[in-house]
């Protein structure tokens, strides 16, 4: 028989596991799990029909919990309600000046730059143009400098 190698190391190699193989693994622990549920529920259900007592001690005990359960769902549901509420009181009250500043400095921005193009940029570019103009002139009439 021959030897297989690997560069990877065992625990590597066993990491490794296949996407169909992966996908059989999740269904089977799908299965597993859900029988180990419906055994409890059917030990529980035995269980709670042997004594009468017991059964109403547990109901009332499980009413109890779910009244303190909706208690905390009812506490959780008013601090996420102040949460949103301050949340809109900040987007309100600072976010939305911040954007209106911004928007008023990028038109100022703009407006300078329209005001360096018009007052520097243009007249440096008639400068060049009325000096390359110049230098064609001198060209035709021979008088260019020589290099």
């Amino acid at each position: 028989m021959a030897e297989y190698s690997s560069d990877a190391t065992p625990a590597a190699e066993a990491e490794v596991v296949y996407p169909a193989r992966r996908q059989w693994l999740i269904v089977l622990g799908a299965i597993i799990g859900g029988l180990f549920i419906l055994a409890i529920i059917a030990l529980a259900v035995y269980g709670l029909l042997q004594n009468g007592a017991l059964t109403a001690q547990i109901r009332d005990i499980f009413i109890i919990f779910m009244a303190f359960e909706s208690l905390l769902i009812g506490v959780a549901l008013i601090i996420l309600i102040i949460q949103i509420a301050s949340l809109i009181n900040l987007l309100q009250n600072e976010i939305r000046p911040i954007l209106e500043a911004t928007s008023e400095t990028v038109n100022t921005l703009r407006g300078t730059t329209e005001f360096l193009s018009e007052s520097l940029v243009e007249p440096v570019i008639k400068l060049n143009s009325y000096l390359a103009g110049l230098r064609r002139i001198f060209g035709l009439f021979g008088m260019k400098k020589r290099k």
